[in-house]
């Protein structure tokens, strides 16, 4: 197994550009209406640039038929600007072009006086959040940690996670240090309406294994949904759905507070500590240590920098 820091690239960039012109009246956006009643659901694939295996999943499964046999799907290819930029050379470089679009989703943001190209994007798509009643955000992560699905941590989002059975780890809770993610725009993040989103971790951004779990990812929301042909997931699932979920509530975030931080191992993510007190990293000479017992270390960050989120806490809640 590669380390936690290696980053070799074993997926190729699908082209894009026949996606351009779609049926919505936005660039990259197709709206598949089946013409029979059912859900509004969308899927967004790279809304960070470098994050190539929605692409990958999308462009796999629409060439292989992919359709709604009920309620209308949309699929939208978010931040094309910067997927364009993806140099197999430079991997890292590509996230975005001006800023994170995954940390725009205020109203404050939208509806202000600044500019970017990810907000001018953001603004484009709105309305298409606005009004579907299901979203799948697929991204990837810079480790090589088992993927997982993340909500905001409302009840009506745990219960869809449990309806997906995919993947084997679902955490809820921001521990956001700024920005709000899509998955938090609007209604999805309001208890009292039905409209729900998630995003998928599916895997180490470049690794091999990470599209085969974006494109079950697709097929096991949609199978939640009952929108697609059971047929046509059988033929195209790639990967074993898990027997059993775990759910972790996120706890908290940190960001780096100093110019020497190092995590104490080579960690990938889901690392479980049984005891509070434990030392997992060290930030300007300071031990960060685990806050309480069964502590699990989410998404941990080897190329973040003084200021950036390096890591997230979730407590173990639960398992199937």
């Amino acid at each position: 197994m590669p380390t936690a820091t290696a980053t070799p690239v074993e997926l190729v960039a699908p082209d894009l550009l026949p996606y351009r012109d779609g049926n919505t009246g936005v660039d990259y956006v197709h709206c598949l209406d089946s013409g029979r009643a059912g859900p509004d659901a969308m899927i967004n694939a790279v809304i960070h640039g470098n994050e190539i295996c929605g692409a990958i999943a999308l462009d796999y499964l629409l060439s292989a038929g992919l359709r709604p046999h009920r309620g209308r799907l949309t699929v939208a290819f978010v931040n094309p600007e910067a997927y364009f930029r993806f140099d197999p050379s430079k991997p890292t470089e590509s996230r975005f072009v001006d800023e994170d679009m995954n940390r725009v989703w205020t109203s404050e943001r939208l509806d202000g006086g600044e500019d970017s190209a990810e907000l001018r994007r953001a603004r484009a798509l709105r309305p298409f959040y606005d009004r579907v009643e299901r979203l799948l955000d697929i991204h990837s992560m810079g480790t090589y940690s088992d993927p997982i699905l993340l909500v905001h941590g409302l009840d009506k989002e745990i219960r869809f996670a449990r309806a997906m059975g995919y993947p084997a780890t679902v955490a809820g809770g921001s521990g956001h240090i700024e920005g709000r993610r899509l998955i938090e725009y609007a209604t999805f993040n309001d208890p009292a309406d039905d409209r729900i989103a998630v995003l998928i971790e599916c895997g180490q951004h470049w690794a091999k294994a990470t599209a085969d779990v974006a494109v079950d990812s697709v097929l096991l929301y949609l199978t939640a949904l009952d929108m697609v042909d059971p047929g046509f997931v059988a033929e195209h699932q790639r990967t074993a759905k898990p027997e059993r979920q775990t759910l972790l509530t996120v706890t908290d975030g940190y960001a780096i507070r100093s110019d020497d931080f190092h995590f104490t191992k080579d960690y990938k993510g889901l690392e479980r500590f049984a005891k509070a007190g434990e030392v997992f990293a060290v930030d300007g000479g300071e031990e960060l240590r685990t806050p309480y017992d069964n502590c699990v270390l989410v998404m941990p960050n080897h190329r973040a920098v003084k200021g950036q989120r390096v890591f997230r806490l979730a407590r173990l809640m639960e398992v199937d």
